[in-house]
């Protein structure tokens, strides 16, 4: 508090003498520097009303609640708003005064144009003085440096091209312009519009299209790039990567428009260019209101919520706001680091850590009994295809009972609403794992109408890979790069749909306020991607030539695998729905006892770790169900 009032009390008074002297110039600039003896006198009768007048009128206008290391134009813009009101209210009082009898007209439009200028000028250098400034610098040096940018030297600073001469690469310009602690110095933009070309953005000129961007790197020494194209397709990342390449100098990237959960991209969002960019996905639009309607001020559960998917649905779902977020998750040190994210990002929502395993019906009616969870985001699942295989019992005990728990426990306390997370692997299912998942989504769809007075509404989302999700291929291919290869690929023409972590959630939240009980939706997955490109891309993007310098060796499928995934299968047929990435599937119920018991079937195979049981019993539940050659 002493220092805000230190700090206004400094602005007041240095505003009170540059009224005293916009005055007094204006006076000199009227007469020639000559001031006649009757002019001198009312001079002296204006003055103190000026000084009474103008700085109220600057208060009443909010000239004195801004930081002023941080004026804007929005700021420069009250002062002549200020400074305007407050040369009419001089003049008004002088006029029922004495009529505005002697007085100078001129001298009043002179000293408001001076006003504008010595009181705009003065906020300016304050905010050129704290950009300027660093920690640790005397005044020397801070005159030093001031001097040195007056004149377009940089001190100690690296040369700075953006690509992307838009709306994200101006806000990059003036972030890194107005922070004197980051030592970049932007000396040019690329872009490939050609109207752009020759003009400037603050002074700076946009240099030329991408395909030059190598030679006007070499032209003005740039020490790094920075790609500011946040809604770059994948075909054009590509591009722009391979000539970042082409001028041997390091490159980072902003995030993509789909990862901008808010929209906002910031200096410390800048990282290095990875496989999501190339991906090229497009941003979610999402509707926030229809979202924060079920999750603003509720208690939410996420189960799984330590891995991939389920930690940033935790995430995501803070920021609606949520009273509490029950965070579900067996994983000790999962749950651990996820919990400490949260309490440090989101202060107003209470985390409340569980450390159970959905396995177990007791953890999870303590869980559901002690919190009245409102809405319930089910991502637990064993997912590793290959392992599976092998342990066929595991998946039945995590996948399908662990979801049949905490569905009954759903229903018994009263949720409103039940998003179960699916794969497209439950589609024609060729192994244990997605035909796991294929009757979890059998178990959910039924669930609803299903004889208690209250039934949440339980609705299944079904999508593909997520790039970088833990035990994905990407993070494997990386190790194997960084090992020196060879990277391994089941076989050349495998493909698979992926998207990103925060895409799929984004879609999850939002088909979650869209089902009324029983749908099974579809996130839209694009085209779908070779491995085998996936792995010549990754091997570019850390600088290696595939099949030269980084081997690929192909090694066949493995047990489960299937050369192509699939969304539907053929007698599902989707409908599209209020957001375009997002399609529904109202496939046939089955009889939920007829289901129970077979469920109880697979229970008792499970426990007794019987393998072809288990199969049989699968293939009876889900008659499209081949076990994949391995």
């Amino acid at each position: 508090m002493k220092k805000i009032q230190k700090n206004f009390y400094i602005v007041l008074f240095a505003d009170i003498a540059l009224i005293a002297v916009s005055l007094y110039a204006a006076y000199l600039i009227r007469f020639e520097l000559d001031i006649p003896g009757r002019h001198w006198s009312l001079f002296f009768q204006v003055l103190p009303v000026a000084l009474i007048i103008k700085p109220a009128l600057f208060y009443f206008f909010d000239l004195y609640h801004g930081m002023w290391r941080y004026t804007s134009i929005a700021d420069l813009i009250n002062v002549i708003k200020a400074a305007f009101a407050s040369t009419l209210l001089i003049i008004f009082l002088l006029l029922l005064i004495n009529r505005f009898a002697g007085y100078s007209r001129s001298v009043f439009i002179i000293d408001l144009l001076l006003t504008v200028i010595l009181i705009s000028g003065f906020r300016v250098a304050v905010r050129f003085y704290f950009e300027s400034i660093t920690e640790g610098m005397n005044p020397r040096e801070v005159m030093k440096n001031i001097a040195g940018r007056l004149i377009h030297v940089p001190a100690d600073q690296k040369k700075l091209l953006i690509i992307g001469a838009g709306d994200c690469g101006e806000k990059m310009f003036r972030e890194i312009r107005d922070n004197a602690h980051l030592k970049y110095k932007v000396v040019g933009f690329i872009d490939d519009n050609p109207t752009k070309i020759g003009k400037k953005i603050h002074g700076v000129p946009v240099r030329g299209s991408v395909e030059e961007l190598p030679a006007v790197a070499e032209k003005l020494k740039a020490d790094e790039i920075l790609i500011a194209v946040p809604s770059a397709r994948g075909e054009q990342m590509r591009r722009i990567v391979e000539h970042c390449k082409k001028s041997e100098i390091p490159y980072k990237t902003v995030p993509s428009m789909g990862e901008l959960i808010d929209g906002r991209v910031t200096y410390s969002s800048i990282r290095d260019v990875a496989y999501s960019d190339l991906l090229g996905r497009e941003a979610v639009r999402l509707d926030k209101e229809k979202i924060g309607a079920y999750l603003y001020d509720q208690c939410v559960m996420v189960s799984g919520a330590g891995g991939s998917i389920g930690s940033e649905l935790c995430r995501q779902i803070c920021r609606y706001q949520p009273k509490t977020l029950l965070l579900f998750e067996r994983g000790e040190n999962l749950l651990y680091h996820i919990e400490m994210e949260l309490r440090s990002d989101f202060k107003f929502t209470e985390i409340v850590p569980i450390l159970a395993d959905i396995q177990d019906p007791r953890q999870v009616e303590k869980a559901f009994s002690q919190y009245l969870p409102q809405t319930v985001f089910h991502a637990a699942a064993y997912k590793h295809v290959p392992m599976l295989e092998n342990q066929p019992w595991t998946p039945v005990k995590n996948n399908i009972l662990g979801t049949a728990n905490l569905a009954e426990a759903a229903k018994k306390y009263g949720v409103e609403r039940f998003v179960f997370v699916s794969t497209d692997k439950a589609v024609r299912p060729a192994n244990i794992m997605g035909v796991s998942k294929r009757v979890a989504e059998m178990l959910i769809q039924n669930q609803n109408g299903s004889g208690h007075i209250q039934t949440p509404r339980f609705v299944s989302v079904r999508f593909g890979n997520v790039v970088g999700s833990e035990g994905s291929v990407v993070p494997l291919f990386k190790k194997q790069i960084e090992r020196g290869g060879p990277v391994t690929v089941t076989h050349p023409d495998m493909t698979r749909y992926f998207m990103m972590i925060p895409e799929a959630c984004q879609l999850i939240l939002q088909a979650g306020g869209m089902g009324h009980g029983g749908e099974i939706f579809i996130l839209d997955m694009g085209r779908p991607v070779r491995i085998l490109d996936m792995a010549r891309d990754l091997i570019r993007l850390s600088g290696f030539e595939p099949e030269k310098e980084i081997g690929i060796d192909f090694i066949g499928l493995r047990p489960g695998e299937k050369l192509c995934e699939e969304l539907i299968t053929d007698d599902e047929a989707t409908l599209p729905t209020s957001h375009e990435k997002i399609m529904v599937i109202k496939s046939s119920e089955c009889d939920l006892a007829t289901l129970q018991e077979k469920i109880d079937a697979l229970t008792k195979a499970a426990q007794a770790q019987d393998a072809q049981e288990i199969r049989r019993i699968f293939s009876e539940i889900v008659p499209e169900y081949r076990q994949a050659e391995g």
